[in-house]
């Protein structure tokens, strides 16, 4: 007995040739979800500074640094003690006078009054200077 193609499964498949984009969906859905959840970040060229509120105990006496803008530099004592500010005509000169208020008061912290418009740089430097000289309590005055 022969047995006909037919009844041997003689029909032959046809493969698909479709891309299953059904799991592509579900990725980008998820990444969808994944990027609306996530908050965007703010202007990244936008520097946010920290707030600073008034100390509870302004010191009574200090030492004030002044930088005015063209480089006008002034140092003095401020308080209860009272030492007129002198101008200095350079910042070595400013250093050498801030050495010798502060050997002569060390406990007098110091303040650095600088004008809106003068360098960010010159503040910072002062800043580190005063700190190379033993000075642990240095502020910025603001208004």
């Amino acid at each position: 007995m022969a047995f006909s193609s037919s009844m041997r499964g003689g029909r032959r498949r046809k493969f698909k040739s479709e891309i299953n984009v059904v799991p592509y969906i579900d990725v980008m859905l998820v990444l969808l979800i994944i990027f609306m959840a996530v908050p965007a970040n703010e202007a990244p060229s936008v520097v946010n500074l920290p707030r600073a509120e008034k100390s509870a105990l302004p010191p009574d006496t200090y030492i004030q640094i002044s930088i005015e803008p063209g480089n006008k530099l002034s140092i003095g004592v401020h308080g209860k003690v009272k030492v007129a500010p002198d101008e200095v005509a350079d910042r070595s000169a400013l250093l050498q006078r801030l050495r010798a208020l502060h050997e002569e008061h060390p406990d007098f912290p110091v303040l650095i009054a600088g004008d809106r418009d003068s360098k960010y740089d010159d503040v910072i430097q002062l800043i580190s200077e005063a700190k190379k000289m033993g000075i642990n309590r240095v502020g910025l005055a603001t208004q």
